[in-house]
């Protein structure tokens, strides 16, 4: 456990002079919730039963502040977490801490920890500028949406931990991170809502993990209410993730 806070808190430094993880984990996301706040404002008409329909029944811009914490999350699993571990295996520097004895699990878990704080930390950032320019309520029920958050957060981490395990170097990593980081925003419902979507896209955006990690997080915050079986999609993403990182992790 020792070696593990100590190398999560060498990363914390490392991580935050990462031009390109602190674009995407903070700058973009309140970049575009900013955009679309201004586009969309955060009125609904309660006379509209489609316009109340594809909002859920309240402001966009309290529909997109869940989603865009979702979007948090996929930027730390899909772009940073796999690019900073698989260019460590280009730079020899897993395969020196393999020499000096730090276990697989140490490096693992240090990842992990560093991919839930910066999560954390812009969730927070996403929930105070969206209450500050666009209005937006808290959570109906914390008691849900924190562990909604937690299930979320660390099924995201622990992709990051699969993609940067398997793929075999960083230029894979962060084209293989783009493009699955910019396919779930556009149609898991932090770009156009869902319910706008196409059928076909729409049946397409069921198989990736941030659909249903956004409508966990929008019914546990929105609502108050525990979607199932968002949960038991996002736990399964969880479990196998977790194995095939445990499974194909390798030092060189």
């Amino acid at each position: 456990m020792r070696a593990i806070l100590r190398l999560t808190l060498v990363e914390m430094k490392l991580f935050v002079r990462e031009p390109l993880a602190l674009v995407f984990v903070f700058a973009f996301p309140l970049f575009v919730l900013f955009v679309l706040g201004g586009v969309f404002g955060n009125d609904v008409d309660l006379q509209d039963e489609e316009n109340l329909r594809v909002w859920r029944g309240v402001g966009p811009a309290d529909y997109y502040q869940p989603a865009y914490i979702g979007l948090v999350m996929a930027s730390v699993g899909l772009i940073t977490m796999p690019l900073r571990i698989t260019s460590y295996r280009e730079q020899g520097v897993l395969r020196r801490f393999e020499a000096a004895g730090v276990a697989k699990t140490a490096i693992l878990g240090s990842q992990l920890l560093v991919g839930l704080g910066m999560m954390t930390v812009g969730a927070a950032a996403i929930v105070v500028a969206s209450n500050l320019s666009q209005g937006t309520s808290l959570s109906e029920s914390w008691g849900l949406t924190v562990p909604a958050y937690l299930l979320s957060a660390i099924t995201f981490a622990v992709l990051g931990l699969m993609l940067g395990s398997v793929l075999p170097g960083s230029r894979a990593a962060q084209g293989a991170g783009m493009l699955l980081f910019f396919v779930m925003m556009f149609i898991s419902g932090a770009g156009p809502p869902r319910e706008v979507l196409a059928n076909g896209m729409k049946g397409f955006s069921e198989l990736l993990p941030l659909t249903h990690v956004i409508l966990l997080l929008q019914d546990t915050w929105l609502a108050a209410e525990w979607d199932g079986t968002a949960s038991l999609v996002v736990a399964a993403f969880l479990v196998v993730a977790g194995a095939v990182t445990l499974r194909f992790f390798r030092w060189e």
